[in-house]
C-alpha cells in the first residue's frame, strides 16, 4: 500500500488525492489529506465571497472526494512548524504533496502604504470569510474606500463594501462582519487600475454584477476609458480576447448611461483606470485619508508609463489587491522571485535535483494564475509523476498509522467527524441568529465544535 500526505484541502490537494486513489495502475494508493485549519476546502471556503454561491456550491463535490474510504481528512495539522516539519512527514507517509497555496498579498511599494487604514484585499476576504486568523475590519468613519487592483478579487471586495446588509444577511457571513458592513457609513467606492479597461484581469460576469446591486450607481468617465487606444480603435478591440471585448462592452454602456440613472443611489461605485498608484496620503493621526495617483499611458507594449499628472482620491480605507505571493516553507526549497517551490513537472527540486518523495500542486507550484479548475490539470500531472515513482517510494518501510505519530507529537488532529461537527454548529448558529448557516470565526468556537480541545494557552 502507497501512503501518500497531501498537504492543503482546498482545490489542488483534493483533486491531487482524488487523482491518486482513483487511478488504476498503482493499486492500494491512501491519502491523508492534511490542514492547517479545522474545516477543509481552503479558499472555496475562506476566498470565495460569500454572495457567489454557485462558487460556493464546489463543496459538494470536494467533499464527495473527501468522504472516500481511501482519503482520511486530518485538520488541525500545522505542517512546518516544531511538531511537524517536513523531514518528519516524510518519515511517516511514502510521499508528501504539497498544495500550500499562496498566502501573501503583494504590496504596492509607495510611501505612505503603512498608515492605519491600508490593508490587503485578502486580509479583508479572509474577514468576511470568517477566517479564523483574520483581524477584524473597523468601519466606523470610513465613507470613501479605494480599491487597487483590476482583478476578480478587486471586483469582489468592491461588491461587498457597496452591498447592502439585506442582501447579505442570507449568506453564511459571520455575524460580526454582517453587523460592521450594516452599520457602516460608506458611500463610494473607488476601484482603481493602472491599466486600461482593455487590459482588466476581471471576467465579464463579475463585472456586470457591480450593475445589480440595489441602490447602486456605476460610474465610469468616458474620458477616462478613451486613453486606452484599443478602446478607441474598433478593429483593435475586435483582436482582443471575447473576454475582453465583452468587458468593453459593458464599461461603454456605463459609461454612456452615466447620471442618467433616476434618484439618488445609496452608494456608488467609481471604476477608474490609467491611474497607478503613487502615493498613501495621511492625517495627524496617522491614518489615511486618500490616495495619490499618476495618470499613465500605454506604451504600446503591454505596459505604462507615468505623465508626471497626479490625481488625489479621498479615502479612509484602501485595499490593495495587486496580486498573490507563495511563502517559505520551512525545510523546503524555494524561489523567491517566482514565489513558488521548484519543481520538474510537480517533482521537488533540491539543488537542482529532483527530490523523489517530495511533490507540489496548485499556486505554490505554478504561481497565483488560473481559476479553480486550472487546478485539475495541474493536480493530475503531479500524481502522474508520483505515480511513475511509485516502484521506489513504497520500497520504504513506514511506522505505524500517522495519526497515532500525531497525537505523540502533542497535535489534535480534527478528523471528519469533527468537521461535520463544525457544519452542524454553524447550522444552529445560523438558525439562532435568524439566518442561514453561519460561520464560526474563531479557532476556539471551531475547536469547540468539532469536540477537539484548544491548545493550552501560552
Amino acid at each position: 500500500m502507497l501512503r501518500v500526505a497531501v498537504v492543503g484541502s482546498g482545490p489542488s490537494g483534493v483533486y491531487a488525492a482524488q487523482t491518486l486513489v482513483r487511478q488504476r495502475e498503482v493499486p492500494g494508493v491512501r491519502v491523508d489529506v492534511l490542514d492547517r485549519l479545522p474545516a477543509p476546502y481552503g479558499l472555496v471556503r475562506y476566498g470565495v465571497a460569500p454572495d457567489h454561491e454557485k462558487i460556493k456550491s464546489l463543496t459538494g463535490s470536494l467533499r464527495a472526494v473527501l468522504e472516500d474510504e481511501r482519503i482520511r481528512f486530518l485538520g488541525n495539522v500545522e505542517v512546518g512548524g516544531p511538531s511537524l516539519t517536513t523531514d518528519r512527514l516524510l518519515e511517516l507517509y511514502h510521499a508528501v504533496v504539497y498544495c500550500v497555496g499562496a498566502a501573501r498579498d503583494r504590496l504596492l511599494g509607495i510611501p505612505g502604504e503603512e498608515l492605519a487604514g491600508v490593508h490587503s484585499a485578502t486580509a479583508f476576504v479572509a474577514w468576511y470569510s470568517g477566517h479564523p486568523d483574520a483581524a477584524a475590519f473597523d468601519l466606523r468613519g470610513v465613507r470613501s474606500a479605494v480599491v487597487v487592483g483590476a482583478g476578480n478579487v478587486a471586483v469582489d471586495v468592491t461588491r461587498i463594501l457597496a452591498r447592502g446588509a439585506p442582501e447579505l444577511t442570507g449568506t453564511d457571513m459571520p455575524h460580526p462582519a454582517l453587523g460592521v458592513l450594516a452599520g457602516s457609513g460608506l458611500r463610494t467606492v473607488s476601484m482603481v487600475a493602472r491599466r486600461g479597461p482593455s487590459q482588466g484581469r476581471f471576467t465579464t460576469k463579475e463585472l456586470r454584477e457591480l450593475g445589480t446591486l440595489p441602490g447602486v450607481a456605476v460610474r465610469v468617465d468616458p474620458a477616462e476609458l478613451t486613453l486606452d487606444p484599443t478602446y478607441r480603435d474598433p478593429g483593435a478591440a475586435a483582436a482582443l480576447p471575447a473576454v475582453a471585448r465583452r468587458n468593453l462592452e459593458v464599461l461603454r454602456g456605463w459609461a454612456e448611461a452615466d447620471g442618467e440613472a433616476a434618484g439618488k443611489p445609496d452608494r456608488t461605485i467609481a471604476l477608474r483606470f490609467q491611474l497607478r498608484p503613487a502615493m498613501v496620503l495621511g492625517g495627524t493621526d496617522g491614518r489615511v485619508v486618500g490616495m495619490r495617483f499618476e495618470r499613465t499611458a500605454q506604451d504600446g507594449a503591454g505596459g505604462v508609463t507615468g505623465t508626471g499628472v497626479y490625481e488625489d482620491v479621498p479615502a479612509e480605507l484602501v485595499l490593495r489587491s495587486v496580486g498573490y505571493q507563495g511563502v517559505p516553507l520551512p525545510g523546503l526549497p524555494f524561489d523567491a522571485a517566482r514565489g513558488t517551490i521548484p519543481h520538474a513537472a510537480g517533482r521537488v527540486l533540491r539543488a537542482g535535483r529532483a527530490s523523489v518523495g517530495e511533490y507540489v500542486a496548485g499556486w505554490i507550484k505554478r504561481g497565483p494564475t488560473g481559476v479553480i479548475g486550472t487546478n485539475r490539470p495541474c493536480a493530475k500531472e503531479t500524481a502522474s509523476s508520483l505515480l511513475q515513482d511509485a516502484g521506489a517510494l513504497a520500497r520504504r518501510d513506514l511506522p505505524g498509522d500517522p495519526l497515532d505519530a500525531l497525537r505523540a507529537a502533542g497535535l489534535r488532529p480534527v478528523e471528519w467527524p469533527g468537521w461535520l461537527a463544525i457544519e452542524v454548529a454553524e447550522a444552529d448558529l445560523g438558525r439562532s441568529l435568524g439566518r442561514r448557516s453561519v460561520k464560526i470565526p474563531d479557532w476556539s468556537g471551531l475547536l469547540h465544535a468539532a469536540g477537539s480541545p484548544a491548545p493550552p494557552t501560552p
